[in-house]
Parts: C-alpha cells; structure tokens; sequence
C-alpha cells in the first residue's frame, strides 16, 4: 500500500507498485544491508538504506541528500578548474624557467629579508658562484661575500661595495660598475611589493670598449693614429682659454717637402710607411702636454701650450726640421724628404682654433716659397698678400674665357749671319685693371692651381697657327711646363696643335727645363722621344739655375 502510495504520488518516475515490491523483497531476502539513491521526479535525490530484521523484517531509512549531491558536484568543479590552473600554472613556470635560462643578463630576486627567491644561472656564472651559493633563501650578504672572496668588487674596494650592495632598495635605479677584474657591468634594481627587489646585471665590457673605439676612431687618424683635426680643434680651444690668464700657445703647420716624389716613385703604400715613421719621431720631440694631429694627406700639425716665449716655439721648429731631414728606410729604400712650417702664436695671431690654423698655413706658404726647410712666424701683412693671391686666383679662372692672355715674341739672332732664325712665343695676361702681368707672376699660381695645361695647349695652338704664317725658314718655340710632364696626352696636345695650324713639326721648338727631368725622369724621357720622332725640336733653357748636372745634357740629344 505504501509502494502504491508512493507511485501514485508520482515521485518514482517510471516504476510500477509490482517493479518497486520485487526489487524491495530480493534486496530483504539478500539478508545484506543495501544502500542505493534514488532520483526523484522533483529534482531531489534520496539516499534510501535498507536494513534487514532478524524477524525477517527490514527498516529502511530515506534521506534527502540533494544538496550534498549539488555541493559535492560544485567541489567536484572547483577541483577541476584547480587541476586545470595547477597544469596551466605548471606550463607558465616552465616557460619562465626556460625565459631565465636564455637571458642574456644575470637575474636575481629578494623578499623584504634580502634573502634569494629566485636567480637564473647567467647571474651564478657571471660572478663565478655555484647553484648551491645562490639557491633560494641565501642571504644577500653571504652572495656578496662569495664575490669578494673571488675578487670580484668594484674598482673603489670591497667595504665600499659591501655597503653598497646591502643597501636597501627603495627606487629604480641603474647604475655601471667597473670590477676589479676589468669588466664592466650595468645593474638595474627595482623594487617589488611586500619590501624585496628584482635586479639585472648585464654585462657590457665589450659593447663599452667598442664605444670606446669608435670615439678614438672619430678624434684620431687612422693611418698614424695621431690626433686628428677634430681633437686639434678641441685642444686649440683649451690652450686659447688658458691665454686668457697669461700663457702663450704656438701652432705649428707642418708640410713634407718632396713628398709627393715618394708617392710617384714607390707608390701610396710606401708613401703611407713614410708618414707613419714621421709621426713616430714628432712623438720624441713633443712634451706630453703637446697635442701632434695629422691634418690630411702628408699636412701635420703641432700644438704647443703654455709657453712663456717665443723661443721655445723656434727651438722645437728647428728640432723637428732637423729630424724629419733625416733619411728614412722604406723597403730597403733610403728616402729623404724636408719639411716647411708656419707658426702662429695665439692669443696674438688668432682667438680661435679657425684663426690660428689659418694664420700658421699663411706662415707655411711663406715658408714653401722661401725656399722650403724652413719655418716662418705669422706676420700680419701675410694675410693681405694671401687676399691678394686668392683674388689673382679667381681673376685667372677667368681669363682665357674673356681672352686675356696673348703672346709676345722675341726673336732668336744668328750671331753668323746677323739674321733672325725663329722667334720664342712668350705669354703675357693683359689684366682689365692692373694691366700687362708677366708670367713669372701667374705662371707658378696656375701650375698650382692646375689650369696650366689648359693655357698651354691655348698658347702652343696659338703660336703654331701664328708661326704657320710667317716664312718658312723662322721657327717658332714654346715652353713647357714640368707640370706638363706630370699629366698625359702631352704628345697628343702637340700632335693636335700642329695638324690644326699646318705647321711642318720640324719648324716647332719645344723648351724644357732642368726640373722637369727631375721629376719622373724615366716617363718624361719617353714622351721627349716620341716628340723627337715627330721631328719637334727638344731644347733645355735655363740650365744650371737648378740642380745642375752634365748627365742630364746627356740623357737625351737636346
């Protein structure tokens, strides 16, 4: 009656009176206690023991347990989610174990205790500790007293970096610190929540001596590795404020003589070997409170700074004059060569480095053409001559554009015959201001200026194609520059200048200087033949104003 109770209450879904009856006596004839839940229509589950009586009886006890279901369901999630977030946490730390192992930089981290939390192996083997000396919970002191214990402390002293190190850690800070041992290595400690800190040490010995090396690179030359004009400039504004109390400071430009020969002869690589043992005797003659710089190409420049006369400026003129003379062995070659210098003395001969190398180079181009070998002070008139040069400069660019320059020509007399055999073409710059100029004036300027071959192939067109008119018995003769020689297509110009004009080549003279053998001798020999063969006349003018010697009348037929 109670099964049918039940049934019709409709509580046990799906199950009839007779299902529910069967089921109660096999579980009452198993003589066994049974334990089972049942699920009723109304969401509730009930736990329902089955006891049996000795009289063959049972007693059954129900109760509802729907919530311990539903509580043991939500731990059974909980549980889930924590074993979800246990392998997810598990991944983190392995990717941020492996994050530690490949970092460049040491890291290491402390609790408010100063003791170690956590440290990566870079940081161990950048100060030479093992696993064991930084594993977690060592104190801070005991890390730093391994450190000094291997020498590793910062240049100032152990004590000094001890109290550093303890320090406490209240703000970011970066800092470099230079170990006794020669490295350097930058430390960056920030602070963490709950009082501890997290600090990377990185070591950058090698980036800061490739920074080191750069700077040298842009404040040295490299080819002597001198001082260069950038680090000049600097040391020549260091000596001028230094005047401002009463010193003296003298610049010297220097410039080889004769080295440009070198080049020519034995090539750059022998000419490089030259400069490198010039700046080594400049080394021996200076005071270390002297600044040498290479200032470009075979240029060197000297600083002396606080002087108290202009003698100490002529006594090292002279002593560097006398060593650069002498002779130099490059790959078994004995080379001499000179120097020419120009001095200026600041605070007189200029304020700023600008003025002062500017007024010394004045000083060196008066020493050049007196002669070389020598030195010159600065003298004030120096610049008015130089405004005058570069004003002849400028005016000579344009000269044969507007047709300036012509010839004169002087006549060569047969003492015989009393009779005029040819006539030396001469040329003279007609100046719309300053009038006839003589080439001894603008001759010299435009070799130097390297427009000489341009007015010589005008001038050997033009005396060519005047001579063509004049009988046929009168030469015509021109001079050659040495510059020429230095430049090919000489052979060409002459060969252009007489198939243009007409004139028979045996009716063209063609006058040499002493120095132009001189200089290149074996190349300028080869052009004279082939001159010769042309049927042009060679003559030497001027013999013995130079380096007079009977052999060079005998290197060709002039």
């Amino acid at each position: 009656q109670l099964a049918e109770y039940r049934v019709a209450s409709g509580l046990y879904v799906g199950l009839t009176v007779d299902e529910i009856m069967v089921t109660a006596r096999r579980q009452v004839a198993s003589r066994v206690v049974s334990q089972f839940t049942r699920k009723l229509s109304d969401g509730r589950t009930l736990a329902i023991t089955i006891r049996p009586r000795d009289d063959g009886g049972w007693v059954t006890t129900h109760q509802d347990v729907t919530e311990r279901e539903r509580l043991d369901a939500r731990l059974g999630e909980q549980n889930e989610r924590l074993r979800q977030q246990e392998t997810a946490l598990k991944a983190q730390n392995l990717i941020l174990d492996a994050a530690l192992e490949t970092m460049s930089q040491g890291l290491c981290m402390f609790d408010a205790d100063q003791r170690v939390i956590t440290c990566n192996s870079r940081y161990a083997e950048m100060y030479g500790l093992s696993a064991e000396q930084v594993r977690a919970g060592t104190p801070l002191r005991r890390i730093v007293e391994h450190r000094i214990a291997k020498g590793l402390f910062i240049a100032a002293g152990p004590e000094e970096y001890l109290r550093e190190r303890m320090a406490p850690v209240l703000a970011p800070s970066n800092t470099i610190h230079e170990l006794s041992d020669g490295r350097s290595i930058a430390i960056a400690r920030r602070p963490t929540p709950g009082g501890g800190w997290v600090t990377t040490h990185e070591d950058i010995t090698e980036h800061r001596r490739k920074e080191a090396r750069i700077a040298h690179m842009a404040h040295h030359d490299a080819l002597t590795n001198l001082p260069n004009r950038v680090l000049l400039n600097e040391r020549l504004e260091l000596a001028l404020a230094r005047t401002r109390q009463g010193e003296t400071a003298a610049c010297h430009l220097l410039d080889l003589d004769d080295f440009k020969n070198v080049n020519d002869t034995l090539g750059h690589p022998a000419g490089d070997k030259l400069l490198r043992q010039v700046a080594e005797r400049l080394r021996t003659l200076v005071r270390e409170t002297d600044t040498i710089a290479r200032m470009g190409g075979d240029e060197f420049a000297i600083l002396q700074s606080g002087l108290t006369q202009p003698t100490e400026a002529t006594s090292l003129a002279q002593r560097v004059i006398a060593a650069v003379s002498e002779p130099y062995d490059i790959d078994g070659h004995q080379v001499v060569i000179g120097t020419s210098i120009g001095i200026a003395m600041g605070p007189a001969d200029g304020s700023t480095p600008d003025e002062l190398i500017r007024n010394a180079d004045l000083a060196l181009y008066r020493a050049k053409g007196e002669g070389r070998g020598t030195f010159c002070f600065f003298e004030p008139e120096m610049d008015g001559k130089m405004q005058a040069r570069r004003a002849m400069e400028c005016d000579l660019r344009k000269a044969q554009l507007a047709g300036e320059f012509e010839l004169v020509y002087q006549p060569f007399v047969n003492l015989a015959s009393d009779e005029i055999s040819g006539l030396e073409a001469l040329i003279r710059w007609r100046h719309p201001e300053k009038g006839m100029i003589t080439p001894s004036d603008f001759i010299p300027l435009a070799e130097e200026m390297g427009l000489i071959e341009p007015i010589s192939d005008w001038v050997l067109r033009e005396a060519c194609m005047r001579a063509a008119r004049w009988p046929a018995d009168l030469r015509v003769a021109v001079n050659l520059s040495p510059a020429q020689f230095r430049r090919p297509g000489l052979v060409e110009m002459v060969v252009g200048a007489l198939a243009a004009s007409g004139l028979p080549a045996e009716r063209l003279e063609l006058e040499i200087t002493e120095t132009s053998l001189l200089q290149n001798s074996e190349a300028t020999l080869g052009m004279l033949y082939q001159l010769r063969e042309l049927g042009v006349r060679i003559a030497m003018d001027d013999f013995g104003t130079g380096y007079s010697s009977l052999s060079y009348l005998q290197s060709f037929p002039f």
